[in-house]
């Protein structure tokens, strides 16, 4: 079968490179998945630059975590699927829990073994590309507004950029009732966000003091709930921006540190700072439920055929992609 693989060792895309591998079959316990579509997320390309947990990868290494697929054979002892079920990968697998795309082989697959605790399935009205979107970017959403401070009607939420998760935490906010503040430094991508929702635009270019406007916009109050995806440069920001009694979810690393890191601003307003790496399988069926039952259709800024991974990649890198990025298998 045709795979892709990030060379031992390597530390740009270009220890990207299509291959071969024998086809799996599925074991006592396993699923055997035809992969149709897969997603890319940040971590992806910081594990093909050797810049993810423990440097660059050990082996040659299939990547990504997201997959969507169809089942195409099961093991003795699977009672969940069936053949030609529709499902969709967890991000971690086994137990204990180790994560697709590193240190485990990935996605990037024309067939690939899970166990049945490692699969959910996919709604009904979800494509496979839509479907594939979810296990990494869909479950962090979820965990940073459904999974500590419980976002709420009427609760004000604000998302740093555009990517898959924050266009994502836009889509649950909406369906949960919050009031959604989106920031970005282009126009265009802001008027996408309007029209999925938004209540609220910022372009940090020309209002680099974001967390002042988010204030404004706010009468004063800040926002309850931050998706953090800058990391330690945006987070001053974040820690004035803030709401009593609210919640920054720390999760990206996207932004080298910048200003005053100092925890003490969120003292007087009883606010908290959580982070969050993903989430485990019972957040991932709470977020199906929730799509399925809210008919959301995760955006998908692009899809690439196999032989274009790597340009997929490029894409990714560019930091041009609105929501997520698909690989069509």
């Amino acid at each position: 079968m045709k795979v892709f693989e990030i060379v031992q060792g390597s530390t740009s895309l270009d220890g990207l490179r299509l291959a071969e591998r024998p086809k799996p079959s599925a074991g006592p316990g396993q699923v055997l998945v035809r992969i149709r579509a897969v997603s890319l997320n940040y971590r992806d390309l910081a594990v093909v630059q050797g810049k993810y947990f423990g440097g660059a990868v050990p082996r040659n290494l299939i990547p990504l975590s997201d997959g969507a697929g169809e089942v195409e054979a099961v093991g003795d002892g699977v009672t969940a699927f069936a053949p030609g079920d529709r499902v969709v990968a967890t991000f971690t697998q086994g137990s204990p829990p180790a994560a697709l795309g590193s240190p485990l082989d990935g996605t990037l697959a024309e067939h690939v073994v899970f166990p049945e605790s490692g699969l959910l399935k996919i709604p009904e009205h979800l494509s496979f590309e839509e479907a594939a979107t979810l296990p990494c970017a869909g479950v962090t959403a979820w965990n940073a507004l459904m999974e500590g401070k419980i976002t709420r009607p009427g609760d004000t939420v604000l998302t740093l950029g555009t990517g898959g998760v924050s266009i994502l935490a836009l889509q649950i906010a909406k369906a949960a009732g919050a009031r959604v503040i989106v920031t970005s430094s282009s126009d265009e991508k802001l008027a996408r966000a309007k029209a999925l929702g938004a209540d609220a635009t910022i372009n940090y270019r020309r209002t680099p003091n974001w967390d002042q406007e988010v204030l404004a916009l706010t009468s004063g109050r800040g926002a309850d709930h931050i998706v953090e995806v800058g990391g330690a440069g945006t987070l001053p920001r974040s820690l004035h921006a803030v709401a009593q009694r609210g919640e920054i979810v720390l999760i990206g690393v996207l932004t080298p540190p910048s200003g005053d890191l100092n925890p003490h601003a969120l003292m007087p307003k009883n606010a908290t700072l959580r982070g969050v790496f993903v989430g485990d399988k019972p957040m991932f069926e709470a977020l199906m439920r929730a799509i399925e039952v809210n008919r959301i259709h995760p955006v998908v800024d692009q899809v690439f055929d196999f032989e274009s991974a790597p340009d997929a990649y490029r894409r990714l890198q560019s930091a041009q992609h609105f929501g997520k990025l698909v690989i069509r298998v």
